[in-house]
This record gives structure tokens, sequence and C-alpha cells, in this order.
């Protein structure tokens, strides 16, 4: 009986993680949109809108996706951006 409630909660977050790890892909064509939400997130802590723009340009669409999302500035560094 225990067995099967653990197996039930660790499956349950499996679900969770992988369905919240997935983020639409971002083109390169919307580094404008995705800088200026990062400096919205990060205010003053923010880069130089240059730096960021060359960083958004190098990053995967995936990156730009989960930046794109991020409401938080620890969830801005735990994407490959």
């Amino acid at each position: 009986m225990i067995l099967v409630k653990i197996v039930s909660i660790v499956c349950f977050a499996i679900t969770i993680l992988t369905a919240c790890s997935k983020v639409d892909p971002v083109p390169i064509s919307e580094c404008k949109k995705v800088v200026s939400h990062v400096k919205k997130v990060l205010a003053k802590q923010a880069p130089s809108r240059s730096e960021m723009l060359k960083q958004c340009k190098a990053a995967s669409d995936e990156a730009r996706g989960c930046v794109l999302v991020a409401d938080k500035p620890m969830k801005i560094l735990k994407c490959d951006f």
C-alpha cells in the first residue's frame, strides 16, 4: 500500500516536472522582446542591452523561450542563456 502511494507520487512529480520544463521556442527575431523582458525582471541588476542582445542572439530558441517565461531573477539564471 505504501509502495503504491510512493510510486503514484513519483509519477505525478515526474509528470509535473516534464510539463513545466517545456517552453515554446522563441526565434532570434524576438531578441528585443526577450531583452526587454529581462530588463523588466532584473531591473537595476540587468546587464546592458547590447550585452544581453549579444547573449540572446547566441542562445538557442529554447533558452530564449525559457527566459521569456521566467518571472523571477533566479528563474532566468536557470535558463541556458
